[in-house]
């Protein structure tokens, strides 16, 4: 199964980890990120401390436990490429609206990451550590 079709199929909870420069850690839930046709994975951020921490360390992790019973789920290890403000991408890509002026204020940031590898929930995958 494509990671497009794995997204689509599976509702969970997601938790995006990001450091900055100085190695400072940071750790926010996210929800399933949209993976793009070119295979990167991109996540809609607002500008607080995930997005802040990318200006300075490309690196980011990312968590997914799907929905039900069990430890099942992915892990990936990613890189920033690139970003856009605002665009019209972005909005369409919105999958909830916010009413709350205090939720929706700001701007809005589509940020797009290479998957350097990906790893199941639990275990080292095929690679032993």
């Amino acid at each position: 199964m494509d990671l497009k079709q794995y997204f689509e199929d599976n509702k969970g909870f997601g938790v995006l980890s990001t450091a900055d420069g100085q190695g400072n850690v940071d750790s926010a839930v996210y929800s399933r990120p949209h993976v793009m046709e070119d295979g990167t994975m991109a996540f809609i951020m607002n500008d607080r401390l995930s997005h802040h921490y990318l200006q300075s360390n490309p690196k980011a992790a990312y968590l997914f436990r799907e929905e039900g019973a069990g430890y099942r789920g992915k892990r990936f290890f990613l890189t920033k490429v690139s970003e856009e403000q605002d665009t019209e991408r972005l909005a369409a890509l919105k999958r909830r609206v916010y009413t709350s002026e205090k939720q929706s204020a700001g701007p809005k940031f589509l940020v797009f990451f290479k998957i350097d590898k990906e790893l199941p929930l639990i275990g080292p995958g095929e690679e032993e550590v």
